[in-house]
């Protein structure tokens, strides 16, 4: 019998805050649709990729970016067999926390914050989502899978110095149901593959778009020249 290495939508390990299952959506699609409708999903179509926005109407956003790596994701995950809702919910809020004017954005407020423990853009889209975003009535948050959190949290794999965490959220801030050693699910990692495929992707598109280079220019790049040629 095949073996499968997807999480399994039915033995999550739970929530922050207790909910009770619903029939006609698994645990990972109510945390997919959850940060769709989220305030800070929004937002992401104000903040720069790497183009402001006003310049165009064709560059990226934060929000686009988001977009293509789910799409890039679920269909990795689906040829792998892999849990697609899962992989998606993690693809679609792993820039929620993401300032504007990109990563020099971030730049500035680490600096501005370094008195409180700094800024981390991984680390405030778990602020977002289990603290700042203020949509039910019994709990702050989102009230994510404690599965899509841990994806969240290791988005650039295990973590190994939790000081900055702690600082900024609290020691056992997730009531130890976060391995930070171990790796993350496949679908983490499926996830943080396709934000590479993604953003490699379209700012050669944006750039080519924006002049800043031409099409013979990217022949010095090895994966590039043989589709060129």
């Amino acid at each position: 019998m095949h073996q499968s290495y997807a999480v399994n939508s039915k033995t999550s390990r739970g929530r922050l805050y207790y909910e009770e299952e619903v029939d006609h959506r698994s645990n990972y699609q109510r945390d997919r649709d959850r940060i769709i409708h989220s305030d800070a999903f929004r937002r992401l179509k104000h903040k720069t990729q790497v183009f402001v926005a006003h310049e165009s109407d064709y560059f990226r956003t934060r929000l686009t970016h988001s977009i293509e790596v789910g799409q890039i994701a679920r269909t990795i995950s689906s040829a792998l067999g892999l849990n697609i809702d899962l992989t998606e919910a993690i693809s679609l809020a792993h820039d929620l926390g993401h300032t504007a004017f990109g990563h020099t954005g971030e730049e500035a407020l680490d600096s501005c914050m370094s008195k409180f423990g700094g800024f981390d853009h991984n680390i405030q889209t778990i602020r977002i989502v289990t603290l700042l975003e203020n949509r039910y009535y019994n709990f702050k948050g989102l009230n994510l899978c404690f599965e899509t959190l841990d994806g969240l949290i290791k988005h650039n794999g295990p973590v190994l110095d939790l000081s900055k965490l702690n600082k900024i959220l609290g020691k056992n801030f997730f009531k130890n149901k976060i391995n930070f050693k171990n790796s993350p699910s496949l679908e983490a990692q499926i996830a943080s593959i396709s934000d590479d495929i993604a953003y490699n992707s379209h700012d050669l598109e944006d750039g080519l778009r924006a002049k800043l280079f031409k099409l013979k220019d990217l022949k010095n790049i090895p994966v590039l020249n043989l589709i060129l040629n």
